[in-house]
């Protein structure tokens, strides 16, 4: 190959590669190649996904594919189909089959590092054409085509080292878009956002990830609006929030281009968020893109909000008619604590899946539990995805109602139970295990909150009277909620025990160090993990020891420092001493 020509293959050790599904990756060191063991859930994910849409995308050509594991890799016209026995005879006809993966789909990894991302899709995703996996440094693009090779997959996959936003710009035409792209960097996917809109074929797929969750979470709110157009905020469901931050900044700037987005599946995982959305071309809905954004008002005191679409549609015979919202749709103080409010958003206020696609994935690995081994994970969190209440934006958390008054949480059952009893919807969220997403507005909660502080009193001398607690115990409730268990109140996850929120899988599963321009990543990591951790659980009582603190205020210089206030505290004391001395002369 030209590629490797001119970046030469690294020298790797046989010992160290790494398995994963069918890919078998080789690596030059133990730190050279970013890595991290706890996406196997991602790019299973990924790869589940991407073959159900290429079974979608592909039948609308006329071509219908088989997934790995229920027979062999094939893809069939359907009008050559005349019986059952075609299906064999393809996956016998090797020639044949590469003449019908010419009309496959063409696949880019934006930011592939060690392409075993990419070389999973050649390996495990039937009905591609091509796969372009990119990198931007030359040893991670040398070591993406030795793995290709490895693999025996180079027919088909292609490294790059290139400029990610540079590769999606280039291929802006019609005829040169990618039908699928995946872009899972390290921190924010900001700077390709506008790129990506454009590059991806019409109803084509994008595969986004963000591990910049703290920015995302409200940690810093003017970072993310930066970034993403998006003020957030610090709040019990920031998780999906992040979520619709994404989507937002997606459609915004897919609306530039005359564009919308259709979001297919979007979770929120471990310590990061993945969204997979289908883009379309089409001015006339590319004008209601106002009405399908909202901003967000949050209660500092008791955590209720509230949205505000950002416009609004009206019909008027054949026609639409766009025009700006009314609002806002609180007042300056919360009505239940009278705290002030928080503005957040926009944000993505239309439904996050698509449940019929979603449907069609669990589907396909509940029939094939083989196919990964983190299936079972992936049928826990598609269940819970597919009970979600899709046009209920964001949820509350029971803990967290329960901590604002003070008293003991009620069972999850039961207070689910209450919200049906009351006529309302109610449901879980896979972005949090203590979820409540409802349809019932905040004054309905509060109040099955007051009827089970009744029941379960707290102490109100203690409370101060401006207090969110005092205030919100202070008001009778005006339903009466009944906490008897229903049956639907246990949803069909819970009831099969699915694995829904995994536990920390190792020590340090978090986001990796950041790789070096070089190409390789930092190894000072967990040495900095150590020297920060119970930095202040032993006290210090040698002076010698401050040195080694890795403080601004006990720097070399620290002893020095210590002397010379020494000095002056003798000063001090001989100064008193004196006084005292002169006083008692005088006063003789």
């Amino acid at each position: 190959h030209t590629f490797t020509k001119q970046y030469p293959y690294p020298k790797i050790p046989p010992n160290l590669s790494q398995l994963e599904g069918k890919a078998a990756i080789l690596f030059p060191s133990a730190n050279e190649v970013f890595y991290n063991p706890v996406q196997e859930f991602n790019r299973d994910l990924t790869c589940a996904v991407i073959t159900e849409f290429a079974r979608e995308h592909l039948a609308q050509r006329g071509v219908r594919i088989l997934v790995p594991g229920e027979k062999d890799r094939v893809v069939v016209r359907l009008s050559e189909e005349k019986n059952g026995t075609e299906d064999q005879e393809a996956s016998e006809q090797p020639e044949k089959e590469r003449q019908k993966e010419e009309e496959g789909l063409r696949v880019l990894e934006g930011l592939a590092a060690s392409g075993l991302r990419s070389v999973r899709f050649a390996l495990e995703v039937p009905g591609l054409k091509s796969i372009t996996a990119n990198d931007y440094s030359a040893k991670a693009a040398a070591l993406i085509a030795r793995n290709a090779q490895h693999n025996n997959v180079s027919h088909i996959l292609q490294a790059r080292q290139r400029d990610a936003s540079m590769v999606m710009y280039e291929a802006r035409g019609k005829k040169e878009r990618y039908d699928v792209i995946d872009l899972d960097p390290y921190g924010s996917p900001s700077p390709f956002l506008d790129a990506a809109v454009q590059a991806v074929s019409e109803g084509g797929l994008l595969c986004i990830t963000c591990t910049d969750m703290a920015v995302m979470a409200g940690n810093s709110g003017e970072t993310c609006y930066s970034k993403y157009g998006s003020m957030s905020i610090k709040s019990r469901y920031c998780h999906e929030m992040a979520l619709r931050i994404i989507l937002h900044s997606l459609d915004q700037r897919a609306a530039v281009y005359q564009r919308y987005i259709e979001p297919l599946l979007s979770v929120s995982v471990d310590f990061y968020i993945r969204v997979f959305v289908r883009v379309k071309t089409g001015q006339a809905v590319v004008k209601n893109s106002a009405s399908k954004h909202a901003l967000l008002y949050n209660c500092v005191g008791c955590g209720a909000f509230h949205l505000q679409r950002m416009g609004k549609k009206m019909s008027q015979g054949k026609h639409m008619k766009y025009s700006a919202a009314t609002g806002p749709p609180v007042g300056p103080n919360c009505e239940h604590c009278r705290q002030r409010h928080q503005l957040g958003g926009p944000i993505w206020a239309e439904p996050i899946h698509d449940i019929k696609f979603v449907q069609k994935v669990l589907g396909a690995i509940s029939g094939n539990p083989t196919r990964f081994r983190t299936s079972k994970r992936i049928e826990g969190v598609l269940s819970m995805v597919t009970e979600e209440l899709q046009d209920v934006p964001l949820y509350y958390v029971l803990d967290h109602l329960s901590s604002t008054v003070h008293c003991n949480t009620p069972p999850m059952l039961q207070f689910r139970s209450a919200l049906l009893h009351a006529g309302y919807r109610v449901s879980l969220s896979h972005a949090c295990k203590n979820a409540v997403k409802t349809d019932a507005p905040a004054g309905v909660l509060w109040d099955i909150i007051r009827c089970w502080e009744k029941s379960n009193p707290v102490k109100r001398e203690r409370l101060s009277e401006t207090s969110p607690a005092h205030r919100i115990l202070s008001a009778e409730p005006t339903l009466q909620a009944c906490f008897e268990i229903r049956e639907d109140a246990n949803p069909q996850s819970r009831k099969r025990h699915l694995t829904r929120f995994q536990e920390n899988p190792q020590a340090n599963w978090g986001p990796k160090a950041r790789a070096k321009a070089g190409g390789g990543i930092s190894s000072e990591l967990e040495d900095k993990r150590k020297q920060f951790q119970g930095k202040r659980k032993k006290p210090i009582t040698d002076s010698s020891q401050l040195k080694s603190l890795p403080c601004k205020k006990f720097r070399k210089v620290r002893p020095l420092d210590y002397n010379i206030c020494s000095v002056f505290r003798i000063i001090g004391t001989l100064r008193v001493a004196l006084l005292a001395v002169v006083t008692k002369l005088v006063s003789i």
